[in-house]
């Protein structure tokens, strides 16, 4: 079974500073029919506008990732990330991937620092596989040339292939197509699996989707995508 849903249908909030598109029921927007994909619980593709950001607020029980698409992003945190000469120095920028474990609990903030240019990012929710873990930090950058053309694993819960380890019951895959690039992604009979487009367009299962557009997936063997044009893509393998 394939499901589309298109960009325009998510939700979607502005408040001057952030302009914020809700995939799922997040905050002011509810909608019961989209409170998440097995425990993919958010996808908000965010615009922070220059100098401005997330003030410190705090998370707990969450599996937190951050993947950049212009500009940059400041993190700060509880654990001690961020500051000058700490061990993460924890400025996201376009193809970094950032998890954050908020895990019995921690707080951070979220800043645009740079006067012209808008930040532009993907922030993901997962539900973990346990509660009150130790909250936790990694950051990894992950070139275009390893994404072009196929999928390339960027967050697993077994860390493999150098991915960024996540607490959750997901395997998480980003790529690039254009023009004959194509990439199967083959799906055990419990998995289901979700595919947010990023930009550009491209061609999943025969379903032609767009920027902002998802492609859900159940009962199905495979992931097919082909037939990209400024392709990016992130795929979730998720508990069916």
């Amino acid at each position: 079974m394939i499901f589309l849903r298109k960009s325009n249908e998510r939700g979607y909030a502005d408040h001057g500073w952030l302009k914020s598109y809700h995939s799922f029921s997040f905050a002011d927007y509810h909608d019961p029919k989209h409170m998440g994909f097995s425990n993919l619980r958010v996808i908000n593709e965010d615009r922070i506008a220059p100098g401005t950001g997330f003030g410190t607020h705090g998370h707990r029980d969450m599996e937190i990732i951050s993947y950049v698409l212009s500009g940059e992003l400041a993190h700060r945190d509880s654990m001690g990330n961020g500051p000058a000469g700490a061990a993460h120095s924890a400025v996201i920028k376009p193809g970094d991937v950032q998890r954050m474990s908020a895990g019995r609990g921690v707080t951070h903030s979220e800043f645009n620092n740079a006067p012209q240019e808008t930040t532009h990012f993907l922030q993901i929710w997962l539900t973990p596989n346990a509660i009150g873990l130790t909250p936790g930090y990694e950051q990894k950058h992950f070139p275009a040339a390893v994404k072009r053309g196929r999928l390339a694993l960027v967050a697993a819960a077994d860390a493999r292939e150098g991915a960024i380890r996540i607490h959750a019951d997901a395997t998480v895959y980003a790529g690039l197509f254009d023009a004959a690039q194509a990439a199967t992604l083959h799906l055990a009979a419990d998995r289901c699996a979700y595919v947010h487009v990023v930009r550009g367009n491209l061609v999943v299962n025969g379903q032609a989707a767009a920027a902002g557009d998802a492609v859900m997936l159940r009962d199905e063997a495979a992931v097919r995508l082909e037939q990209g044009v400024g392709a990016e893509v992130l795929v979730f393998d998720l508990k069916a």
